[in-house]
Parts: C-alpha cells; structure tokens; sequence
C-alpha cells in the first residue's frame, strides 16, 4: 500500500526515469526500471545531497540495511547512493516528511510569489512587475500610449516567466475603474465593462501610467529606497518592492487564493486613508474607534450602500468580517393617473455583473418567484448606470424591493480576509495592524532616501570644495599643469600641493576654461552652501524618528490634495441588511377569523361584500364538529396580534404568520401557531400596529374583574407566553380592549345591565395582579361585552349630559348598538346613559324575552355620512360559522327597554356567536376593528 501511495504521488515528488522503451506488450521492463525512481526532494535540511537514484522497496525489519526484493515493508524509501567517487551508502527516508517539505516549499512559492499581495506596497508579484516594466520603458503618464503587447512582452521576456493572458489580465483589472477605486493604468481601447464583456486582444489596446502611479508608487525608486534583486535569468535586477507611499494595500485592496489561505481585502477612500494613517502618525496609541471616525468602512469603487457597521467593525479588529453591501436604488412615479412606478437601479455591489443580474431578475419574474415586475430594461450608458424595473399597478415599491434584495445579488456580502505578507510570511492583520506595518515600512524607505542624498550631497560637496580651492590658487594650479607630462602626475601635484583628494583633483583636471571666471567660482560657492544647508536637513531627519513620520505625513498630504476624490459607497445605520420576512411581505388589511375549537384563518378584506339587515348571510367556511366561530377581526400583516387565554395568559405572533386561505378552507390550528396549554382556549385577540407609552389594555373577566395595564408591558412577549392577569378559580379572561385614560368604558351583562364608566379612575396595574370588581352581578348574571368610548366622543356626550331634558329628547348619535344572542339588535343613543362608578348594578340597556341574552354592544358614531347617520359597519357571525354584514344605520334607533329589530335571520343556524364593528366605507375600507370574543 506504501508502495502504491508513493506512486499516486509521483506528479508531485517522483519522476519516473525509464531505461529502456516501454512497448504495450512488454510489461516486464516496467517491473525492472520500478528500481530506478529519482526522486526530487525539496528539503533543505541536508546540505551537500544531490538527487541520486534509489530503489523503493518494503522493510519489516528497521536494523536490516538492505531488505529483499518482495519483502512486507512500512513504507520507507531507500536512496542508494551510485556515484563513481563514493563507497555504496543508503540512507533512509521517510515518505511523509518528504512530501510534506515538497508540498509545503510549493505552497510557500504560491504563497510568495503569486497570490498574496505584500503589504508594504500593496502589489503581487505580476502587478509589481507590469508597473516597473513600464516604468522602464518609459510609459509615463505624459508620454503617449503603447501597445499593450509591448508591456505583456517586456514583462514576459525579464521579470514574469508565466502566460501572457496572465500577464494580460492583471494588466486590464488595473485599468478597470469598477475594478479599482484608483486604477494604476490608463487604457485606450476596450478594457472590459461591469457586464463582464472581456477585453480586446493586447495587440489593439494601449496603455501608459497613471499620474497617481508615478507619484505615489514609481517616485524614488532610482535612490536606493527598495532592495533590487536579480530576475528569473539573473540578466536583470527588478525592485523587491516599491517605494509606495500610501498603503496601496488598503486603497486598492486585494483579491486572491493561495495553497491553504486566501485573501480578501476591500478597497478605501483616498483622502480618509490619509486623514487615518495621520492620526495614526500622532497618536501611535489611537483606539479603532478613534480610527473609524475618519475611515467609517471600505469605499467600493462601484459604490453602493454599506449596510451597517457590525461586520466593518470585526473585520478591522480581527482581519476577518462579513459587510453586506446594496445597490442604490431610487422610485420613480411614471404615471401620476395610473400610480405606476419603477425602481431605479443606479448602482450595484462591487463585483457584481450587472448583465447577469438583470438576466436573474427576468428569470425569477418569469418563474413567478419575484412578483409585481411588468418589465425590465437596461438604459445604461456613458453618463451612467440606469436598471429600469417597472412595477405593476398596486405593487408596493418597498416590498419588491425588499425581494429583490433577498433573492438576487442587488444586495450581497463582502467576505474581509485581510491577508498579506509581512515580514515574508502570510499573515491575517487588522486595521490598525496593517498600517503600523505600512508605516514601518515607509519609515525605512524615507531613510534609505535620506542616506542616498546625503552620500550624494556630501560627496558633490567634498568635489566642489575641491574645485573652490582650485579656483582660488589658479596661477599655482597652471603651474602645476605646465611642469607635469601627464595627467596622473598633474593630479598627483594637485593633491600635494594643496592637500586634495583624488576625486577633488580629478574635478579641478575636468573643469573646462570658461568655469574658471569670478562668476563661476561664485556658483560654486553658493552651490557648496546649498549643499551644506541640504546635508544639515537630511542629518536633522535622519537623527530623529519624529521628522521622518512628519515627512511621510506630509507626502501623503500632498497625494490627498492632488488624487483625492469623494466616498462613492454610503454607510447606512441599519441592523447589517438582514431582511425578515416581515420585509418582503405587504402590509396589507385582511381578515382573521377564529373559532371556539382554537382555529383560525386569515383572508383576504374582500371576501365578505357587503348585505342588507336581515339576510341570511354568507358561510365563513368549514367548521369542525360542534366548533362555533368565537371571533372576526379586520387587521394588517405586519400588526403584533395578541392573543388573550381564559387562563390569563397571553401571546403574540405576527398576523402574517397565520397561513392566508379562501373563504371554504377549514383554516389552521392556533397549536401551531402559540405554545398553549392543554385545554387552555384564546378568547380575545388584539391587533397591535405599535406599543406607545400612552396606551393601554382593559381587561374584563367573564365574573366581572376589570384592571387595566400599560400596553408597553407586552411588546416583547417569550414563545411560551406571559402572564396578563391573575385569575381566581372558577373565573375566567374574556374580553380584552385597547384604551387610554381620557375614554369612557362601556360594560353590559347578559340580562342587558349598562354601566358607563371613566377609565382614569380604573388603576393602571402590573400584568400579575386580579383587578377590581367591575359591575356588581345578580345571581345568575354574567358579564356578556365590554366596549370604549373615545375621548373626543366623550367630550360631546358630556355636553349632552349636562342638559338632561335636551338629552332625554336626543336620537343623534353616538349610540349603544346591543345585538341579542337570538339575531335581534337596536341602537340606542349614549345620551340615555349616564356615567358611573364601578361596583355599580347599572342601568337597564336591554329588555328581553324569554331565554335570549346579550351577545355584545359597541359604540357606534364613529365615522359619520353626510346626513349625520353611522358609516360603520357590523359583521354577525353565527354558531354554525355564517357571516352576515349589515350597515349600522339600517339598525333602528330605540329605547332602553325595547326588544330591537331582526338583524340576521337564525331559524337553522342556533346563536350569534359573536360580532365585530367595522368602521369603513362601501369604497374605501379604512380598518378599525372593535373585536368581540364571546362565549
């Protein structure tokens, strides 16, 4: 098996080397040269080895030094040493470390010399050479364009022995304006687009350097700032890195994958890199926070909308975070008459192709995944992007928004992995890390510089003192040159006579007639203490690190003042772009409707048109055996919907979580839905849209406890429920409403008793108390309905009260609509009832017959027609689950003791179950829903 492994290996470490030809039919040769496998090791860790054939053979015993052929072995390999001038030697090897040396020497070279990016100056290996290439060639910004094969070939034939498309391809990206914020190439021709359209071929397009390229990264270079090592062939030398000055690393960022790791690094702002690394350069201790208030986050260059701050944060303190990145979008309104809009998409995520995504959206619309799109087009072009995606009428721009969004690359996430070499080992940095490093290294290069122009100016000054003091003694200098025979005894005589250095008498040989005038001798004098002042600044810099960072910090100035440009990409405050379902879901009116058995189903508002008083009424559906409707709201999708227990208990779920069903359906246990109890049955239900301070929740039992809470303390409700109220036994939670303290609260039993009463002077209590008695219940008697009365209504009943014989006369509303048990109900004017407090018997609302009870009560007036009458609505829901709708003001206007008018007929269907009051329009349904839970 070791054997068998060894050749499976064989493309990575072992060469085969044949000592005669293999024909298919002489198998037998191959088993003979099997003995003859050179191997290639790339450890160093044996100097003085050379590759040497060995035999591969199997060894049970490890003190044997030569095992036989055929032997069980363990896996070693043998190398036996053949050389002429050596006596016969084998050494053992093991396999493993062998191939691990190999493998890792190979990804090192991939590493080092290909994929990762230095952080010194930000480059790979294959765009540092481009640049310096062209440098070399003359490729200024300034200069005009050359061809591209010229570049691809320059660099081909002295620094990058691999293919040209390789060469080719980096040479493009770094002229693609969507590729970087600030390209290092000029291109003239077709470079490519965001569609992904490839570039022409090398011979048509040109090239030469950016302006930024030349200043920040080529500057210097010929002063001994960089190492310069030798090129593939040793017939060159080629910088090791170059001289940048500004952490190109950061501006551009970086892309690539190596052996085992991979770097990922998002491109910044000119100018915030800058302001950053300042403060940096004054505050070596600067915090992340500190840094982030100059730099807030990457700047793509194709802009776009950073969601959030969470993702930036962990990516400059770890090297890694995840930053979820939207294009800009904007709506237009196409037709003001028909309210057709559009979304307009102006810019995408970076790295996204545009074309493809367009092709994304067309294909999710075709197969109906992606709703609301009519069409889509692109109007892209010079002037800039423009995706237009036109809406169907009605389409809500927000939730087609919010889908696109979550299924295609409109919004995508930038995976950081700010990985470089440092110090010439891969390593994963942050922020902060990176440009410390960055600063180290632009610390050695203004040194280096320093260094080389202070050897330049003290040796031009070393020759111009020299020459200073030829001119000075000139008839003894052309004495010297007369009496000599030859130039080395005329530079010999110079030197003695006046005490010079060979080069300074060289200098005094070479200068010409004309330079030996008094004006001449005057720009020597100037340039030496030119010279001087120059050699006094650059010790001055060099004794201290202080004015090196100051130096850098003012290079780095003078690139932000000339190259910079505003941020492209915006940072949005949001919660990292996560979309929920509530997102991509239209908040939209619909019906829930819930029976006794714990079902329930959401439709849509138009199911039930609207019918005449009296009628039979249309079936809400399906309802299990001996199951009853218990409750008929009207709410929107996005609402918190309350659900009250008769045990107390109370839980919330979002309405669009209820599966939507037609009018037929059987509808959906509430089990999946809410974690209830065995038994335990909901009774009341509140739509929430928003949890204000000033709100609150009254809440009556079935034996007459009332209490009242503060809405706030239900915003936040666990999956198993909270309590709402304390219950003693035998009592039960049956009706819940909203409120505020300025409404008056309208509560009736089922023998048709009234009590009005202000809701200020009921107690705002905490979730885990019982309340106070509410009504004071003949035996027998149960509570049957409780309703509010809102401020401003109250206030005009109170007018109305004041003056008891004008109120005594008054049918105008608002009113008290009473719906009997048996189908019957009437309206009677507020004004007939005046306010009390609780623990009160109350008033007589209602005068039955025989065997009938109160079902429920509302107060009615709410939203008024022009003729004074109620615009509301009511919708009956019987026993067996038949709806009926009726309008409120085909109810007849009675006294407290009147029986009341047919409502819905109920020969075959038993009881009323329970009602709810609509406040809408025939056209326009605008929902406030009053929702009654009855037993």
């Amino acid at each position: 098996m070791a054997l068998a492994s060894s050749l499976r290996l064989s493309s990575s470490i072992l060469r085969y080397r044949l000592a005669a030809p293999l024909y298919p039919t002489r198998f037998s040769s191959l088993r003979h040269n099997l003995s003859e496998l050179r191997f290639l090791s790339a450890s160093s860790s044996r100097p003085g080895t050379h590759v040497r054939p060995i035999k591969a053979g199997l060894q049970d015993d490890p003190q044997k030094e030569d095992p036989g052929e055929g032997q069980n072995g363990n896996g070693s390999v043998l190398v036996k040493d053949t050389s002429e001038n050596s006596e016969e030697k084998i050494v053992r090897v093991e396999l493993h470390k062998e191939a691990t040396e190999a493998y890792m020497a190979y990804a090192m070279s991939v590493l080092l010399g290909r994929a990762l990016p230095d952080v010194r100056d930000g480059l790979k290996p294959v765009h540092r050479r481009i640049l310096y290439a062209m440098h070399e060639l003359g490729l200024a910004s300034r200069k005009p364009f050359k061809k591209c094969a010229r570049v691809v070939g320059e660099v081909l034939g002295k620094f990058h022995p691999h293919g040209d498309t390789a060469v080719y391809d980096s040479l493009v990206r770094m002229a693609q304006d969507f590729s970087l914020r600030f390209p290092l190439i000029q291109g003239h021709g077709n470079f490519g687009s965001i569609d992904a359209d490839p570039a022409a071929a090398m011979r048509y397009t040109e090239c030469r350097l950016e302006p930024l390229t030349e200043a920040m990264l080529l500057a210097d270079l010929d002063q001994d700032t960089v190492d310069f090592t030798p090129n593939f062939d040793n017939s060159q030398k080629e910088p090791s890195v170059l001289p940048a000055r500004l952490p190109t690393l950061l501006l551009n960022g970086a892309s690539g994958i190596a052996v085992g790791m991979a770097t990922n690094i998002p491109p910044h702002n000119l100018g915030e890199l800058v302001d950053v690394l300042s403060v940096l350069i004054h505050n070596p201790e600067a915090t992340l926070q500190e840094l982030l208030e100059y730099m807030p986050g990457p700047d793509f260059p194709t802009g776009g909308l950073i969601m959030g701050n969470l993702g930036i944060l962990e990516a400059y303190r770890t090297g890694k975070g995840r930053i979820v990145v939207r294009g800009k979008t904007d709506v237009e309104l196409l037709d003001s008459r028909t309210k057709r809009s559009a979304i307009i998409i102006k810019e995408i995520p970076y790295q996204t192709n545009k074309s493809a995504l367009v092709e994304k959206i067309a294909e999710l619309v075709e197969t109906k995944s992606l709703e609301g799109i009519s069409d889509i087009r692109d109007e892209s072009d010079r002037s800039g992007m423009r995706v237009v995606i036109e809406l169907k009428r009605g389409s809500d721009p927000s939730i087609v928004l919010n889908n696109l969004y979550r299924l295609t690359s409109l919004q995508c996430s930038f995976s950081c992995n700010m990985v470089g070499i440092h110090n010439g080992q891969p390593k994963q940095m942050g922020l902060k890390e990176l440009l410390q490093a960055f600063l180290d290294f632009r610390c050695s290069v203004i040194e280096r510089r320093a260094k080389f122009k202070l050897s330049q100016a003290q040796e031009r000054r070393h020759i111009v003192a020299g020459i200073v003091v030829g001119l000075d003694n000139l008839d003894a200098v052309i004495r010297i040159l007369r009496e000599s025979s030859s130039n080395a005894i005329a530079s010999s005589g110079l030197r003695s006579e006046f005490n010079l250095s060979e080069k300074q008498a060289e200098a005094i040989l070479d200068i010409s007639l004309r330079r030996i005038t008094m004006l001449e001798r005057k720009k020597f004098i100037n340039e030496s203490e030119s010279l001087k002042e120059q050699i006094s600044k650059l010790e001055e810099l060099l004794s201290s690190k202080k004015y090196i960072l100051q130096l850098i910090e003012q290079e780095a100035n003078e690139l932000k003042s000339k190259f910079s440009s505003p941020r492209r990409s915006m940072l949005e405050d949001s919660d990292s772009g996560h979309l929920d379902d509530i997102d991509v879901i239209p908040n939209e009116e619909m019906l829930l409707a819930f029976s006794e058995k714990g079902y329930v189903k959401r439709m849509k508002p138009n199911t039930f048109n609207l019918q005449n008083r009296g009628t039979i009424g249309k079936s809400v559906g399906k309802l299990r055996v001996n199951d009853a409707m218990s409750d008929f709201i009207v709410c929107r999708a996005h609402d918190h919907v309350l659900y009250f227990s008769d045990k107390g208990t109370v839980y919330s779920a979002r309405a669009y979580k209820i599966p939507e069903c037609t009018r037929t359906a059987a509808g959906t246990p509430l089990v999946q839905i809410l974690s209830l109890s065995d038994g335990e049955r909901i009774t009341s239900v509140i739509p929430v849209s928003e949890f204000a301070a000033d709100q609150f929740l009254l809440m009556l039992t079935v034996n007459g406890y009332i209490k009242k809470v503060s809405l706030s303390y239900f915003s936040s409700i666990r999956s198993t429920g909270i309590i709402a109220i304390q219950l003693v036994p035998g009592d039960e939670l049956k009706w819940v409403r909203c409120c505020t303290n300025d409404d008056l609260v309208a509560m009736a039993s089922q023998n048709g008793m009234v009590i009005l009463s202000s809701s200020d002077i009921i107690r705002a209590l905490g979730r885990n108390t019982r309340g106070a008695v509410a009504m004071r219940l003949k035996e027998g008697d149960k509570m049957a309905s409780v309703d509010i009365i809102p401020a401003a209504m109250r206030k005009d009943l109170e007018r109305v009260l004041e003056a008891p014989h004008i109120a005594a006369r008054s049918v105008k509303g608002p009113w008290l609509l009473f719906v009997s048990e048996s189908g019957y109900g009437k309206r009677v004017p507020l004004s007939r009832f005046h306010s009390s407090k609780l623990n009160r018997v109350g008033l007589i609302g209602y005068k039955f017959a025989l065997e009938d009870r109160l079902a429920a009560v509302f107060v009615v007036g709410f939203s008024l027609a022009e003729d004074g009458e109620s615009d509301e609505q009511v919708v009956l829901v019987s026993q067996s689950g038949t709806v009926n709708r009726i309008k409120v003001r085909d109810i007849s206007i009675q006294s407290r003791y009147a029986r009341g008018v047919i409502l819905m007929r109920l020969d075959h269907a038993g009881k009323i179950q329970s009602a709810s009051l609509i406040s809408a329009t025939d056209e326009d349904p605008e929902v406030e829903v009053e929702a009654a839970a009855l037993g």
